[in-house]
């Protein structure tokens, strides 16, 4: 499947954030891309400009192709609830992000690849879809067979405290289990979803 391999610093400098993590050259160089990036005086953005921008950084963040993207914000707009916090939601439930979110990976995309190599259960069973989406109550744990992997072990002892109450660690098992849908307040990541919203229903 097709995956973005290009620069990710210039990604991080064209929204200014560092979406794909800590990163040194955004920290240098904090404006656009570009040969006029640092002087070239850009005119207001359309409104259509900056709902697709917020798009994009949420795509970028989160791993997800347009199709998925567009499957997923369809799914969330059928639901109860506000649709930009309910889009949210499903995308943390994602199995690649929570394997992120619960230390087993430095990144999303090493998430992803972990996933991929069937290096995680869930509830018990292998799987290797990244975009396979948990409910409350699954258990993500690493295979027995990949426990003592340099890449989890390494990703694992630089681990910090828990620090999402939708998520529990168990670090003897390296197992986690997805307690429930975050609430919008405690997803840390800076988007404003209700430009996605207003994108999508023009």
């Amino acid at each position: 499947m097709a995956r973005y391999t290009g620069p990710k610093s210039k990604i991080a400098r064209k929204f200014r954030e560092p979406i794909f993590g800590p990163d040194k050259a955004l920290e240098r160089k904090n404006y656009p891309p570009g040969q006029h990036g640092a002087s070239r005086r850009r005119g207001k953005q359309s409104e259509y400009a900056v709902q697709l921008l917020e798009k994009q950084k949420a795509k970028y963040t989160y791993g997800v192709l347009e199709r998925q993207f567009a499957n997923l914000f369809a799914k969330a707009s059928s639901k109860q609830g506000i649709t930009g916090e309910v889009f949210l939601k499903l995308l943390e439930a994602r199995l690649d992000n929570t394997v992120y979110r619960l230390g087993i990976a430095p990144t999303r995309s090493a998430a992803r690849q972990l996933v991929g190599h069937k290096h995680i259960t869930v509830n018990g069973e292998v799987v290797n879809i990244p975009s396979y989406s948990l409910r409350p109550g699954d258990v993500v744990t690493v295979r027995e067979r990949s426990k003592s992997l340099e890449a989890i072990t390494n990703a694992v002892a630089g681990r910090k405290i828990n620090k999402f109450s939708w998520l529990e660690w168990d670090a003897n098992e390296l197992s986690g289990k997805f307690l429930n849908y975050p609430e919008r307040s405690e997803i840390p990541e800076n988007i404003k979803e209700n430009l996605i919203v207003e994108l999508y229903s023009k």
